[in-house]
């Protein structure tokens, strides 16, 4: 069993049990280890402590964030971005594929993938030249699946294993400090709607959360909240185009495709990043 099954064990385990707020005792005699090595894997994976990530759990925190959370319009002016093109913490830059590529199906083009370990399970990474095309967390032996979800789309491309090349953009993603003087690049193929949502999401901080009304109003479709919900979901670049971001009005977590365990996860671990370490 991997770190990252172990935690996901833990964190269904306080998610069953959060209203009763259960000891370190408890959570580590669930996985059957002792109080101190639990503690110690948990805080060496997630950078805080299991009593943190239960504040971090509450459903009166996740409103507490939506209050505050700035309408997206707004942190797109105050950081001189204009149309999503340089996005929110100016390491990510997204490029749509061409009605051209489209039509070709990818001609000519080499698509590199992968397999790599992630602190949130094994996870598919596929790149062109211009970007990563493809990022889904894998729940056992589906690479098969997500390479017949790329041939689909790019059916006349060149596609090969390429585990050095993509380790780097893991490491990248997920290292302790990213390159910004390199954005990662992301090359991805939606309609008109689903890419102006996707670059609403860009512009949500990380550690920070807004409902699915909040990002139809940031495209100018206020009344959208359900086709934005349905847009959230076809993102084709998990993490990286942080889906994970939008929760419910109410302060629920909501859906997730790859798991709510595992965005309960990635809200930890971003909390942890960008809000500092606290006991």
């Amino acid at each position: 069993m991997s770190d990252y099954d172990r935690i996901a064990e833990a964190i269904s385990f306080i998610v069953s049990r959060v209203d009763s707020q259960p000891t370190l005792q408890e959570i580590a005699g669930h996985l059957h280890l002792s109080p101190f090595h639990f503690q110690r894997l948990f805080s060496r994976w997630a950078g805080v402590t299991p009593k943190r990530f239960l504040q971090v759990l509450t459903l009166e925190r996740a409103k507490q964030l939506l209050r505050e959370s700035k309408p997206l319009l707004e942190v797109s002016d105050a950081l001189g971005l204009s149309s999503g093109s340089r996005l929110y913490d100016h390491f990510v830059h997204l490029e749509a594929v061409t009605p051209g590529e489209y039509k070709t199906g990818g001609a000519g083009l080499t698509i590199e993938y992968a397999v790599h370990d992630t602190p949130f399970g094994k996870a598919f990474i596929a790149t062109t030249p211009r970007g990563i095309c493809s990022f889904a967390f894998l729940e056992g032996t589906e690479i098969d699946e997500r390479l017949a979800v790329l041939h689909k789309k790019w059916p006349n491309a060149l596609m090969h294993e390429n585990r050095q090349r993509t380790l780097a953009v893991i490491k990248n993603m997920f290292g302790e400090e990213r390159n910004l003087d390199r954005p990662v690049s992301l090359h991805v193929s939606g309609t008109n709607f689903q890419i102006s949502v996707w670059k609403a999401l860009l512009q949500i901080p990380p550690a920070a959360v807004v409902s699915y009304s909040q990002v139809a109003t940031a495209i100018g479709h206020p009344d959208s909240a359900r086709a934005v919900g349905l847009a959230v979901g076809a993102n084709p670049v998990a993490f990286l185009i942080p889906c994970h971001r939008v929760i419910q009005q109410s302060g629920k977590l909501g859906g997730y495709h790859w798991g709510e365990i595992r965005k309960q996860a990635i809200h930890a671990w971003e909390s942890a990043r960008y809000e500092g370490p606290q006991p």
